[in-house]
C-alpha cells in the first residue's frame, strides 16, 4: 500500500501528569504515516485524487492542542482518531508522539510513543 509521511510536526500543548506541565506547557513533535491507495493520484496528477497534507496537519494540530491528556499514549490515539476522520481513503495510520521536555530523571533525553492502527473494520 502507498503512504504519505509527515515528519517533525511541532506543536505547543499542555499534556502530562504534573501540574507544571499543565501550567507551563511544552513542545510536542509528531511523525505521521498514512497508508492508502495513491494510484489514481499517480496516474492523473490531480489534487483531488490525494489527501490534502494541510488538512492532515490541521487535524493533528486540533488533536494535539484541543484537549489536554495525562498520557502521550492517549494523545497518540486521539491523533489517529482525528486522521481517520479527515479522509475515508486512509486505511492505516502510524503516529509517533515525542515529548522532548518529558520529566525524566536524567539531564537530557526524550520520551516518545508510537502506535499503528487500521481503520475500524479493516483487518
Amino acid at each position: 500500500m502507498d503512504a504519505i509521511h509527515l515528519k517533525d510536526l511541532a506543536f505547543f500543548a499542555y499534556h502530562g501528569l504534573y501540574e507544571e506541565e499543565a501550567r507551563l506547557g511544552q513542545r510536542f513533535l509528531v511523525d505521521l504515516t498514512c497508508w492508502l491507495d495513491l494510484s489514481a493520484a499517480c496516474e492523473s496528477d490531480e489534487y483531488e485524487q490525494t489527501v490534502c497534507y494541510a488538512g492532515l496537519v490541521k487535524s493533528v494540530e486540533q488533536a494535539v492542542t484541543g484537549t489536554r491528556f495525562n498520557l502521550i499514549e492517549r494523545l497518540a490515539a486521539a491523533i489517529v482518531e482525528a486522521v481517520f476522520k479527515t479522509d475515508e481513503r486512509i486505511q492505516k495510520v502510524r503516529v509517533k508522539v515525542e515529548k522532548p521536555g518529558a520529566p525524566l530523571p536524567v539531564p537530557s533525553g526524550t520520551a516518545s510513543v508510537e502506535i499503528m492502527r487500521n481503520r475500524p473494520g479493516i483487518t
